[in-house]
Order: C-alpha cells, then sequence, then structure tokens
C-alpha cells in the first residue's frame, strides 16, 4: 500500500495522526499510512521531526511508499503523534519558493533558463544556462525579486493532467497529474515540493555570489531568516574592518584596496632589495672562497627546506657573474637542486645537471 502525502495538499501541516504499516525488524525503519514528512526530493532535503516522539532523521521517497528512520524504534500502536520540525520546514519553503520566484524573474528579464536547484544548510544555489551575468544584472534580479516579494503575490498549489498543462516554465516529459504551483502573474512550474502561501512569506532575498560551473553559472541566494542573518553577519564584518582601518563603512571598500596597492608595490621594493642584497652576498662569498687547482671557485649552499626562490638564485648570480665560478644549491624538501656557472667555467650547466640527475 502506498503512502498518502500530505504535504502535496498542505505545506503547513506540523502535526498529525498516522498508523504503522511496516517496519523494519529493528524498529527504526517506518512506513506510515500518510505522512506530511517531506522526503529529500527536487533538490529540497528532507524534513526531520519526531514520530511517537522519536526523533526522524531521514525521510526516504522509495516510490510508492516514504521510509522514516528514527533514532530509536517506536512503540506499537493503533496510530502514532508525528510533529514535523517547523523551524527548519518553513525555512526549506522560504528558499523553495524563492527559487521559484528567482527563476521566473531570469526567465522574465533575460530569457534565462535554469538547469538545477540545492537546498543547502546555510544558502541555496541554483544553476542556469548563461555563460556569465553582469554585476547590473544582479542587481537588476534582486531587485525585481524582492518586488514581487512586496507584492504578496499569492502562492497556489493545482493538480492538472500533464497533457492539458499549458504555460509551464519547464515543460515536463511524462503523462499522468501534475502538481502545479503557481505564482500569480508570475510562474506555472510543476513542483512536489513545499511552498508558502503568498511571496511576502518568503521574506527578503539575497544574492550573495556567482559561481562558473561547466560553462554555465551558479546563483548562491538566500531567502528570508537566512538572509537577514546573512546580511547581518556581513555588516559586522565589514564593520570590525572599518573599526581596524579606522574608516567609515562607505570608505572601506577604497581603503583596503588602497592600502593593497600599497603593500603590492612595497613587497615588489622590498623583494628588488632582497635580491640585490643577495647578490652582493654571492660577490663576497666568491671573494672568501679559494679556487680549487683548475682555478674553479666552487660554492655549496645546503638548505633543509624551501625552495629556490629569486634570493638564492640572486645569490648564485652573484657568484657566478665573477671569473670562473661554480655555484651549487640544494634543497631537501621538496628535493630540487640549481646549478649555476659563470660564462668561462668550461661548463655547461644544463648538461652537466642533466647528467647527474640520470645517473643518480
Amino acid at each position: 500500500m502506498g503512502t498518502e502525502r500530505l504535504y502535496y495538499f498542505d505545506s503547513y501541516l506540523s502535526e498529525f495522526q498516522a498508523r504503522v504499516v511496516d517496519r523494519s525488524e529493528d524498529g527504526l525503519r517506518l512506513y506510515l499510512d500518510r505522512t506530511a514528512f517531506y522526503p529529500a526530493s527536487g533538490g529540497q532535503p528532507h524534513d526531520t521531526g519526531t514520530i511517537a516522539g522519536e526523533p526522524v532523521v531521514e525521510v526516504i521517497d522509495e516510490g510508492e511508499r516514504i521510509a522514516h528512520l528514527t533514532t530509536a524504534p517506536v512503540a506499537a500502536g493503533p496510530a502514532v503523534d508525528c510533529r514535523i520540525d517547523w523551524t527548519r520546514r518553513f525555512d526549506h519553503m522560504q528558499q523553495h519558493s524563492g527559487q521559484h520566484l528567482l527563476s521566473a524573474a531570469l526567465l522574465e528579464m533575460l530569457g534565462v533558463p535554469t538547469v538545477s536547484f540545492h537546498l543547502g544548510e546555510e544558502s541555496s544555489t541554483i544553476d542556469v544556462e548563461v555563460p556569465a551575468l553582469a554585476p547590473e544584472q544582479v542587481a537588476a534580479l534582486e531587485r525585481r525579486a524582492n518586488e514581487i516579494v512586496a507584492s504578496n503575490r499569492p502562492i497556489t498549489v493545482a493538480f492538472e493532467d500533464a497533457g492539458a498543462a499549458r504555460n509551464l516554465r519547464k515543460e515536463v516529459d511524462r503523462e499522468g497529474t501534475l502538481r502545479i504551483v503557481t505564482i500569480e502573474g508570475l510562474d506555472r512550474s510543476a513542483c512536489g515540493g513545499t511552498h508558502v502561501r503568498a511571496t511576502g512569506e518568503i521574506g527578503p532575498v539575497l544574492i550573495r555570489k556567482l559561481d562558473k560551473i561547466r560553462g554555465n553559472v551558479r546563483i548562491e541566494f538566500l531567502c528570508g531568516m537566512r538572509a537577514i542573518k546573512r546580511a547581518r553577519a556581513d555588516f559586522d564584518a565589514l564593520s570590525s574592518a572599518a573599526r581596524e582601518l579606522s574608516a567609515s563603512l562607505d570608505d572601506t571598500s577604497a581603503l583596503v584596496a588602497a592600502q593593497r596597492e600599497a603593500l603590492e608595490a612595497s613587497e615588489k621594493a622590498r623583494r628588488k632589495l632582497a635580491a640585490e642584497l643577495a647578490r652582493e652576498r654571492g660577490r663576497e662569498l666568491y671573494e672568501a672562497t679559494a679556487p680549487d687547482a683548475s682555478g674553479l671557485r666552487r660554492a655549496v649552499e645546503r638548505r633543509s627546506s624551501g625552495a629556490l626562490d629569486d634570493e638564492l638564485r640572486a645569490l648564485a648570480q652573484g657568484f657566478t657573474s665573477q671569473a670562473r665560478a661554480v655555484f651549487t644549491a640544494v634543497v631537501e624538501e621538496p628535493p630540487s637542486v640549481l646549478l649555476a656557472v659563470s660564462g668561462d667555467a668550461g661548463i655547461h650547466a644544463g648538461e652537466t645537471l642533466k647528467r647527474a640527475l640520470a645517473a643518480a
């Protein structure tokens, strides 16, 4: 026997009674005759809550039936009291209705279709079929979405035959009865998820960032209390940065950019001075190194870790800028070696190093 899906008809139903019609041997997997628990589907996570007081940790759509996974066996009885975690449910309703709104606005304003939707624990994303979106397009989209929220348009659910359903945002390639979620004057979409009754209940819509994913754009957004909490966190972070810089919020961005430019210029000057100092050390090392029997002056620099950086190369250049000089640098981790020679040393550095490495 299939499970009657109460959430299809009333997204606001948070308490109900049901009969346990089947269970696993350990009693942790329950099947009810009817349920308001939403199973993970269509990018929306499952509900949580309790059945007969025992926590529900997962809800799985198995086709005809819905499985409810609990942390402890549920006591047998003619009926069990079920309770949805309403805070989690309503949050999901806000995000999912917000996704419909954004997807419809994207199609209305830019002709951009939505490819996929994911509702996460902290934020939600939609992937849209466009290579890029300009900042002014994103700002206009966010403004339009919030205008629709403020207009408090009704969001309704109806059931229609797939063959007769018209004007859907995305055509559905299947037969039978479709559950159609409609935002008045804006959107009609086949959807099995839970939604708010009007756009005003979505709350503020905040578009936070864009990422490029496989030729498409992924839009991260938040609705309702998620948007308010994130905006507050962003404001607090910006305020903290402003205090550290002794600047106003409006001036912080420009001041950070100016300080970054100054820091980059300072770092460039530091690297230049460090290289000049290393070259001078190389020349001093040359003067302090006695020539061998063949008249070559040889120096070896050993380091346990690090890299063959610009300063080490400058040291080698300073040493080998003098006559008949050979400079070798060895780093143990990561294993690396540098060989530099003066033009009159009679040694081909590349070929010599290649033969030595091949032999090793």
